[in-house]
């Protein structure tokens, strides 16, 4: 009896150790088969069949282009009236543009980076374009001192000319957004070989609250339609299916979540509609610059390569995505769906990622609230980029989550979801500034300091089982206001 379970134990694991080297060696062969025949193996072709009852979708945005989405409309008992009477802000901007790349901003309406959600006088920022930073010319070395002379009158500088001027000079109504509110919707972008599966955490818990959430597959990712051309996959194909989405489910007041690539998205929706864009927040999304591919990178060697050293690819993305690498984050991402594209669609997607548009100036633009969320722990962007991003942007709030990496949303879906609640729940505080017209009270007591908000770095955040009420309203996640962050060189 014991040699027969013995005999069983070793055919088990001859079996096993025979299926995994079998899936390795499917792969190298498929990869030489690949490299013969000129096409790639693995091809993502939308699901067959799906549960009507998820909210699952299949969307065509064009002839033969069809994106998986997936939509869920609460029953909401009673929808609270929207008061548009608080949180008006007066967004004014000058942004001047030099030949040598210097920028210059001017806010002369309100500025709302402070930490409590009120209303900071305006200012000044002089930044350097990125684009001339890997141009500029070296500097002259430093001569020793001439003797003191009598002080020469100071010549007459010529005035500059900026190459660029725009003036933002609009009114924005920032109000607080509520899961019993009928004209609010929740729009989550995914980024590059992820799904809408990494969001079901953030699906779950806001469909709960009661709000409206969509949450489409970007072109070969999840079970949309993968295209065998490369031109599919580029930044204005893809952005134009978004925009399909977008005007197909958007409401009065819409809110864009985005992670890594889907930033720029969010972003590109929040710039061309303005009025219907209420907030946005950019997870890991890296700084304002214009997206360029690199010409030096893994992903410009032929999809049969890329197929072949898809293991190594997917162990790679395992140890840089995540601050710890076991059993459990390797379960998210597959549960996630995440990295489980083709070798052919990942090679066009970060071949494709150009968009010359998207610079400094076209992000200081944008009037639009933005909480700004970064693992501490995030090995693919650097927390720099997103300090930048925080300086460019006219209202912004940058949160650090500490135990977090690139897939935060993965690892510390309880976090996200109260940070993004409170950011939601948000409106601006502009009684300092109805109040900096009246005369101070005659005790000379001070006002109150604000109050810290109700999620702090040292405190846990509450689970999923106490959700925080959709009827309260706490301060915006603790913001810092990034000044003078370091210029990319």
């Amino acid at each position: 009896m014991h040699n027969l379970k013995a005999s069983c134990r070793i055919k088990k694991g001859l079996k096993q150790s025979s299926l995994q080297g079998g899936a390795m060696l499917t792969t190298i062969t498929d990869g030489i088969l690949c490299c013969l025949v000129g096409k790639s193996a693995n091809v993502v072709v939308p699901a067959e069949t799906w549960e009507p009852g998820d909210g699952m979708a299949f969307v065509e945005v064009k002839p033969g282009r069809v994106l998986r989405v997936r939509h869920i409309v609460p029953e909401r008992p009673a929808v609270e009236p929207v008061s548009t009477a608080s949180g008006s802000v007066h967004c004014k901007r000058r942004i001047r543009v030099y030949r040598d790349g210097q920028l210059v901003i001017e806010n002369l309406g309100d500025m709302l980076h402070c930490a409590g959600g009120g209303v900071e006088p305006s200012g000044t920022l002089d930044l350097e374009l990125s684009d001339y930073n890997s141009n500029a010319t070296p500097t002259a070395p430093v001569l020793p001192a001439a003797p003191p002379t009598a002080p020469a009158p100071p010549p007459r500088r010529r005035r500059r000319k900026p190459k660029r001027t725009l003036m933002i000079d609009t009114q924005r109504s920032v109000t607080s957004c509520k899961g019993t509110h009928g004209d609010l919707a929740l729009f989550f972008l995914h980024g590059v070989g992820g799904s809408l599966d990494i969001w079901g955490r953030q699906l779950d818990f806001f469909s709960r609250l009661g709000y409206e959430v969509i949450a489409p597959d970007l072109a070969g990712h999840g079970a949309s339609s993968a295209p065998r051309i490369a031109a599919a996959y580029t930044f204005y194909a893809l952005a134009e299916d978004l925009r399909a989405i977008f005007k197909r489910y958007a409401r009065k007041r819409n809110i864009l979540i985005g992670h890594s690539y889907g930033v720029s998205f969010c972003t590109f929706l929040a710039h061309e509609y303005p009025e219907q864009v209420h907030k946005v927040v950019m997870i890991n999304g890296g700084g304002p610059t214009a997206l360029e591919p690199s010409l030096c990178s893994i992903f410009n060697l032929p999809a049969c390569l890329l197929h072949c050293l898809s293991p190594f690819l997917a162990w790679s993305f395992l140890k840089a995505g995540f601050a710890r690498q076991g059993a459990r984050e390797k379960q998210l991402l597959k549960d996630g769906n995440a990295f489980n594209v083709s070798s052919f669609v990942l090679r066009a997607m970060m071949s494709g990622q150009y968009w010359p548009e998207g610079d400094e100036v076209y992000h200081a633009e944008i009037t639009t609230p933005i909480l700004l969320l970064h693992g501490a722990h995030d090995k693919f962007v650097p927390v720099e980029e997103d300090q930048r991003m925080a300086e460019i942007l006219l209202m912004a709030f940058l949160k650090v989550v500490e135990e977090g990496s690139h897939m935060v949303m993965l690892e510390c879906p309880d976090t996200v979801n109260t940070l993004l609640h409170e950011f939601f729940l948000w409106e601006p505080d502009t009684s300092s500034r109805q109040n900096s017209t009246q005369p101070a009270p005659s005790n000379g007591k001070p006002a109150p300091p604000n109050s810290k908000d109700a999620l702090s770095n040292n405190n846990p955040a509450p689970s999923n089982n106490n959700p925080a009420s959709p009827n309260t309203k706490p301060a915006p996640p603790n913001s810092k206001p990034v000044a003078g962050a370091p210029k990319n060189k």
